[in-house]
């Protein structure tokens, strides 16, 4: 049986499919996992004693979705930063962000960077919210960064180059939607983290599915090459 979990990391995905079988339009799925799982997650997590999640919401891939749909999605990630943020301040949440914001419209990037300085004593747990990420594109930066700094090539100058740098490795990490790959995230973090596979979709994973997922990883022995 594995020790408690510091760290858990889900891969959102399924939502346009879920929203599509419903004959709704994609967008409709992600509105639904903002409004109906991303507080219910947290809770649970909180209730668990996790004391990191991340949740990756938008992939460097995600740009070549066309022109309405990231619209839409910019304008949901303006009512995030606008209504639950506020409400997971409330409940103590620390959160913070990784990936490149640079690529977002100003005022997202300004409000996003404002709330992880607001939140950065609260101590309920830290949520981390990856946005613009890809696997690739951080080992690029934190190359360039370790560079930058002439540090010498290590495991700990480029640990400490990454985006993740001060937060343990995943233990577990989710992936709701049925596709059994991680997509190029956390490549660096995710080397000795148990993985877990579903094909219930995102909008339907809340605590209860996250439960099943936690009962799985409390199973599996981990041996870290051993």
């Amino acid at each position: 049986m594995n020790d408690a979990l510091q760290h858990v990391a889900i891969i959102m995905d399924g939502n346009r499919r879920w929203a599509r079988s419903r004959g709704l339009p994609g967008l409709k799925g992600h509105e639904y996992v903002v409004e109906e799982r991303l507080e219910e997650l947290c809770d649970a997590c909180i209730e668990q004693g996790i004391a990191y999640v991340t949740m990756w919401a938008f992939s460097t891939e995600n740009w070549s979705r066309d022109d309405a749909e990231i619209e839409g999605l910019m304008a949901l990630f303006r009512r995030v930063c606008e209504e639950e943020f506020e409400a997971l301040h409330n409940k103590g949440v620390q959160i913070r962000t990784i990936g490149n914001l640079d690529a977002f419209p100003p005022d997202i990037t300004q409000s996003v960077t404002a709330w992880v300085e607001k939140t950065k004593k609260n101590s309920a747990i830290t949520v981390i919210f990856a946005l613009n990420y890809g696997g690739r594109d951080e080992l690029v930066r934190a190359f360039e960064k370790s560079n930058a700094q002439d540090l010498s090539p290590s495991e700990a100058s480029i640990a400490q180059s990454l985006d993740t740098a001060g937060i343990p490795d995943p233990e577990l990490i989710i992936r709701p939607g049925g596709q059994q790959r991680l997509s190029g995230f956390l490549p660096w973090q995710s080397v000795y983290s148990e993985l877990y596979f579903t094909d219930v979709l995102m909008p339907d994973f809340d605590r209860y599915e996250l439960k099943k997922a936690l009962a799985e990883y409390s199973r599996r022995k981990r041996t870290f090459g051993g």
